[in-house]
């Protein structure tokens, strides 16, 4: 026979075993155990504490018998929990069985799915600090101007904001891609072309975009960047090809203008907006560079020289005109003559004769 006399203190339970299997709960207080054909084991276990802990804790929570005092949490395989006290964060726990002592305090259990991802919490960044959170929690962060793309075993899940991201560990192989979405500029550099006319040159291009769409840029080719680079350089190719050197030196905005026609198609199905298309260089050989500035000499030489001739035409035409006018006015003849005499006067000593009634008759008529 077992007799046992016991005290359970206010901060305490006590846990009575009969023959190993659990049997009630003790609350505080003086108790009087009897058992003639038993053996009796009791536990005492401290209320303070937030867990309950014991080798045979299934037993002692699914027979419910602690009552209010106790908060039963049992999570199946894809469930987690975030554990609240008096409204304060303090764990996050995975499946199993657990009991949190409630007396004297408001507890929470928030019961969570994980198997949808990614995980959302109104105080994510507290979580994350609380205890056990690192080792069911992974965390990705998607920078401001950015667009997050998360995929689960390699399926596309869904598209994240800008921030820190949390998702279950254990629940698939989780992979956070990050795609910029502020605009870009792609260098189209190097590249030698051969026009219509069979004349090599090396241009240089610029491409200004923008992110639109991450999830065509991310899920329609390898490689975004690459694939309008090819995009760029074989549209690029073909412009320049079917232009001779002299259309292609004397249309640049045409060629930048069809180049943009291209391409823009094909950037849409990446997924992209074009922001800017622009030729920086038209590098050509060293000995078309010679040829082309011995025509530009030549030019300019026969542009002044057809200026030269203009100008001698229109002083020859303007001679030729006077003379008509003097031809056909003796007295503005005379006039011009006395003006250039008075000039002659004027540099240098000079005697005038007059004879009778000859010149000076003239020059007094003239007066």
């Amino acid at each position: 026979m077992t007799i046992q006399i016991l005290k359970v203190r206010a901060n305490e339970r006590g846990l009575l075993f009969r023959d190993g299997a659990f049997d009630r709960a003790l609350a505080p207080g003086w108790h009087l155990l009897v058992a003639p054909f038993a053996k009796l084991v009791v536990d005492r276990v401290s209320v303070r504490e937030q867990w309950l802990r014991h080798q045979e804790i299934e037993a002692i929570v699914r027979s419910g018998k602690l009552g209010d005092d106790l908060l039963a949490s049992d999570l199946k395989d894809h469930e987690r929990a975030v554990v609240s006290i008096d409204g304060r964060i303090t764990a996050v726990i995975d499946s199993g069985v657990r009991g949190l002592w409630q007396v004297d305090r408001s507890v929470k259990v928030e019961v969570v799915d994980a198997r949808q991802q990614p995980f959302v919490h109104a105080d994510l960044a507290v979580v994350l600090a609380a205890p056990g959170a690192s080792a069911l929690l992974e965390t990705a962060v998607v920078p401001a101007g950015w667009a997050g793309l998360l995929f689960q075993d390699g399926r596309l899940l869904a598209r994240l904001e800008p921030g820190v991201h949390a998702f279950w560990k254990g629940e698939g192989k989780m992979q956070v891609l990050s795609l910029d979405l502020r605009e870009q500029t792609l260098d189209i550099s190097g590249q030698e072309i051969m026009t219509a006319d069979r004349v090599t040159l090396r241009l240089n291009a610029l491409v200004g975009f923008r992110l639109v769409d991450p999830v065509k840029a991310a899920t329609e080719v390898d490689d975004f960047r690459q694939a309008l680079y090819r995009l760029a350089q074989l549209a690029l190719r073909a412009i320049v090809g079917s232009r001779d050197l002299d259309a292609l030196l004397a249309d640049k905005d045409g060629l930048v203008a069809e180049l943009r026609e291209r391409i823009t198609p094909g950037a849409e199905a990446l997924g992209l907006e074009l922001k800017g298309v622009g030729i920086r260089d038209v590098i050509l050989p060293g000995e078309m560079k010679e040829i082309l500035n011995r025509v530009i000499e030549a030019q300019k030489a026969a542009e002044v020289q057809l200026v030269t001739r203009r100008e001698e035409t229109a002083a020859i035409r303007s001679q030729a005109n006077t003379a008509r006018i003097f031809e056909s006015n003796p007295t503005l003849m005379r006039l011009r003559e006395l003006e250039v005499l008075e000039k002659v006067a004027a540099k240098a000593n000079l005697s005038v004769v007059l004879g009778d009634g000859g010149l000076s008759d003239r020059v007094m008529k003239l007066l």
